[in-house]
């Protein structure tokens, strides 16, 4: 059983199918990186070829796909729209576990997202101190510095990590960022052990952070609270751990 029809068992047989089978494609695109010919999208979804030609012409006709001279298929600028208006959803529905996160640790929450091959932070509550982080949101950074990243990344198979960290080149941003593919792919394997990761002033010198990823989200999210390195010491990360999870976990549910 493909992922697509599998996707679609789960949801049950309440539903319309034709609906059904087209946001499967709209999602099978999107996992391959918004382009796929016709042959690879029915591999994929396990699709009869009649049914996808009459999908896709639908999804073409309304402006969610576009078809290139080279006849594959890319997703098409009307998904746009919904996607701002899901990511301020996002946003509204993760405020509540950041700001709880806020009130028990201090310091500031975020919620970021791998896109592409950057992390774009979408949600935040900030630290009510007078000295705190200021990461807007709309923010891209690149995840091979980022507790956000490494997060994410440390659920990810290694063979689409090592193909990001070539498209980025993973530059250099303080003296303790790891630009040794080798030494990142350790240092995933040990956040993913220990169920957290961690930017030791990675991206900005002075500023560390942990992170956890959002299980079961859908889209590659994680959850991290950051602020100076003076205060987030490691009794601080300890307490913040099981508070993001719990964080996470959460939020996974509100998103279901």
């Amino acid at each position: 059983m493909t992922e697509a029809s599998t996707a679609a068992a789960r949801r049950g047989t309440g539903g319309v199918q034709s609906i059904e089978r087209a946001f499967g494609l709209l999602e099978t695109l999107a996992d391959a990186g918004g382009t796929l010919g016709l042959s690879q999208l029915a591999q994929e979804s396990g699709l009869p070829l009649p049914t996808i030609h009459r999908l896709l012409r639908t999804l073409v006709d309304l402006g969610y796909l576009r078809q290139e001279a080279s006849r594959q298929y890319v997703l098409g600028p009307r998904l746009i729209r919904l996607g701002e208006a899901s990511s301020h959803m996002l946003s509204v529905w993760a405020r509540p576990h950041l700001s709880r996160l806020v009130d028990e640790l201090g310091e500031s929450a975020n919620l970021a997202m791998l896109d592409g091959d950057e992390i774009v932070y979408v949600a935040q509550a900030q630290s009510r101190q007078s000295m705190r982080m200021f990461t807007e949101v709309g923010r891209r950074v690149l995840p091979h510095c980022t507790a956000v990243g490494k997060a994410i990344m440390a659920g990810m198979p290694a063979a689409d990590v090592r193909e990001i960290l070539k498209r980025t080149g993973m530059p250099h941003h303080t003296d303790t960022t790891i630009t040794d593919p080798d030494v990142f792919a350790s240092e995933l394997a040990t956040a993913a052990e220990r169920g957290y990761a961690v930017d030791e002033g990675e991206q900005e010198a002075g500023v560390r952070c942990v992170a956890v990823v959002v299980p079961d989200a859908p889209a590659r999210l994680a959850i991290s609270v950051s602020g100076p390195a003076g205060r987030m010491t490691d009794t601080l990360v300890d307490r913040a751990v099981p508070l993001l999870l719990e964080a996470g976990r959460a939020l996974s549910a509100d998103l279901r």
